[in-house]
């Protein structure tokens, strides 16, 4: 590496350490809010396989734990929501649909009150049928898998319960910092960015380095937890060592920095973001110590007060396929190079061997949460790209929060600028999936958008 780029990017990473005590609420008078916290370590004991990148990976040690974290929050009149998050590269429909039944059976929590995150991080275990063509069929490592999923079924609802058991007086507050090593992969080269960073030459595309934070202060002022997203894919690093990759260390050092307080890390819209440059241990904390102190920069301001007050929405929008593959579509591309997308055809075939017939489309679920006056969360599943975050933002105004990867890893989810674009996310790709298709129709930002609308409606009413 060049002296130029050397320096370029310690001016790009050089950030003072910030460490202090979160900042009152603005105008903090006594509410009738409940919050309970609670998490749980769920870095596998066993040989489970680390999720994505399309191999066969199994693990070799840990950097650090991994986690699933929970925010319970009732309102005056005792209506609740749970954000779950985790650091998980993808839950499936076949799980989260477990735990959200579970849930219901043993907690009275309807579908609308809990949001099921995951940070998509690349140093994860595999769980269920997510990517099941990513990887090369053993017998072993699917029996290792369905163990492990069924153990995460019951953490997951046990680890809820534990947070609604302490659900305790505090105060929520909202505030915003700003980190800026996402970028735009699909309209910058990953092997340019080092130069274009040391030549000060500005990255292009669309990008949100908002860092959302709300709080959740005790009765004595002391910060319980603080939940925070950020719009990146967590894939610094790609070798094979337990690890929640930027959020991780960033959680880490939030803790750290305020001891007894529980840090939360939700991915907002970032299918199309990554941390670039990337590829390393020292880049992957330098990452997390920027998420962190631009969380710490928003708790030195003065935070807004979440008034009384909670309404919760869900719903599915059916997505439609451009085009329900064929039978002899399937048969060719058994041949194909691509070993996940032979798999997909032999397993898509067996499919129609036994009589199943292929679905036009896939429900899609949508949450809509207000909190008080102040603060609205849209839930949003899979890999959603950074458009979807700047039009709501756009369109809702100050203290909205778009959360994707929530519930289930569908696939990329294309705004439609990305979608007439093509590309890896909004291109021809979803049977990297599992999905009987291989690109969602053109319509698909405004199917969620109108979904979005009407529940944001429901919850302001």
């Amino acid at each position: 590496m060049s002296l130029a780029v050397t320096l370029a990017f310690a001016g790009f990473f050089a950030v003072a350490s910030r460490v202090g005590h979160a900042a009152e609420p603005e105008a903090t008078p006594a509410t009738s809010w409940k919050a309970g916290v609670a998490k749980v370590v769920v870095t596998p004991e066993k040989s489970v396989w680390l999720a994505g990148y399309g191999s066969k990976r199994p693990p070799d040690g840990k950097l650090h734990d991994l986690w699933v974290k929970v925010l319970a929050l009732e309102d005056e009149k005792g209506r609740r929501a749970v954000m779950i998050t985790s650091d998980f590269q993808g839950v499936p429909k076949t799980m989260s649909d477990r735990v959200f039944a579970r849930l219901k059976q043993k907690y009275a929590l309807e579908r609308d009150q809990v949001m099921l995150t995951f940070s998509h991080n690349h140093c994860g275990p595999r769980l269920g049928d997510d990517l099941v063509d990513y990887y090369p069929v053993e017998a072993e490592q699917v029996k290792l898998v369905d163990e492990y999923t069924a153990a995460m079924v019951e953490k997951l609802v046990a680890v809820v319960g534990e947070s609604l058991s302490r659900l305790a007086p505090a105060r929520l507050g909202i505030g915003a910092g700003k980190a800026t090593f996402a970028v735009n992969r699909r309209n910058n080269p990953e092997a340019k960015v080092p130069e274009l960073l040391a030549n000060g030459t500005p990255l292009v595309g669309p990008v949100d380095h908002s860092v959302p934070v709300l709080t959740v202060m005790g009765p004595e002022g002391n910060l319980v937890a603080v939940l925070f997203g950020y719009a990146c894919h967590p894939t610094t690093l790609s070798f094979t060592t337990w690890c929640g990759d930027y959020p991780g260390f960033a959680q880490l050092e939030v803790e750290q920095n305020h001891p007894g307080a529980t840090a939360l890390f939700v991915n907002t819209c970032g299918g199309d973001q990554n941390p670039l440059p990337r590829r390393s241990v020292e880049l992957c904390e330098r990452y997390g110590h920027l998420l962190a102190t631009a969380v710490e920069d928003a708790l030195k301001q003065p935070l807004k007060s979440i008034s009384s007050g909670l309404r919760t929405a869900f719903e599915y929008v059916e997505l439609p396929y451009l085009q329900v593959v064929t039978r002899k579509e399937l048969i060719a591309a058994q041949a194909d190079q691509s070993p996940i997308r032979a798999r997909w055809a032999t397993r898509m075939l067996r499919k129609l061997d036994a009589g199943e017939t292929f679905a036009h489309s896939y429900p899609y679920p949508v949450h809509a949460w207000r909190l008080g006056k102040e603060s609205l969360v849209i839930g949003l599943g899979a890999e959603t790209v950074v458009d979807y975050a700047l039009r709501f933002k756009r369109e809702f105004g100050p203290g909205t929060w778009v959360c994707g990867y929530v519930d289930d890893m569908i696939s990329y989810i294309p705004s439609r600028r990305v979608w007439e674009e093509g590309g890896y996310e909004g291109g021809s790709n979803l049977f990297e999936y599992g999905r009987p298709a291989l690109r969602w129709a053109g319509d698909i930002e405004d199917r969620i958008a109108g979904t979005v609308h009407k529940l944001v409606k429901q919850v302001q009413d």
